[in-house]
């Protein structure tokens, strides 16, 4: 497992969040908006809203059909308007506008689960998150560096605990990039492109 990392750091050297963002509160509406599409299409859309919008009293203030305007290229825009006003609407009142800054608390917000609370965590504030999506699940599965490889629908939060069990949580943030880039650059869903991945000679699903 430390092997296969220390050759994903040098593959990896300087792994950021895809998702473009200066403040905890973008960073943190991104991720909510990120659900079901990609960081890129987010971009898209968020230099408007965060124009609109810029902090979360006037977020919480809109009118949800505006919001849904400019949010609709991502999908799912009415479920994902409401909870952004929902969010607004909380840090304004309970947290004075502030995004907090612990698991519990941003995870007890409209929309915001352990994936993008840990998204917030390791990139806004810096404090060790392991966001586990879609990519981090597959790679992990075809290293075998979960117990529940085999498993068609892992547990997301069993896959967080025993993976970051592993490594320091200094590690976690990056961790977790790398592995979301490996999954987009090289190991597809569909057709991952093992003659090309560097871990190949190592990795149980490339024989």
């Amino acid at each position: 497992m430390h092997a296969e990392y220390a050759i994903l750091r040098d593959l990896y050297p300087k792994p950021e969040c895809a998702l473009h963002f200066e403040t905890p509160l973008q960073l943190l509406i991104a991720t909510v908006l990120s659900a079901q599409t990609t960081d890129r299409r987010v971009n898209t859309v968020t230099p408007e809203l965060f124009a609109t919008y810029p902090d979360c009293r006037d977020l919480a203030a809109a009118n949800p059909e505006d919001v849904e305007r400019i949010i609709r290229p991502l999908g799912f825009y009415h479920a994902k308007a409401k909870h952004l006003l929902g969010l607004a609407q909380e840090l304004d009142t309970r947290f004075g506008g502030e995004v907090p800054r612990t698991m519990d608390e941003l995870t007890s917000l409209p929309g915001v689960g352990r994936k993008t609370a840990n998204v917030v965590l390791g990139n806004a504030f810096h404090i060790p998150g392991f966001p586990v999506d879609t990519h981090v699940m597959r790679v992990t599965g075809r290293l075998r560096w979960r117990s529940d490889w085999r498993r068609a629908n892992p547990n997301p939060v069993a896959i967080e605990r025993e993976i970051t069990a592993c490594f320091p949580p200094e590690q976690w943030t990056d961790l977790s990039h790398r592995l979301i880039l490996h999954g987009r650059a090289i190991c597809h869903a569909r057709k991952p492109d093992c003659g090309e991945c560097p871990l190949a000679g190592t990795c149980p699903s490339a024989h």
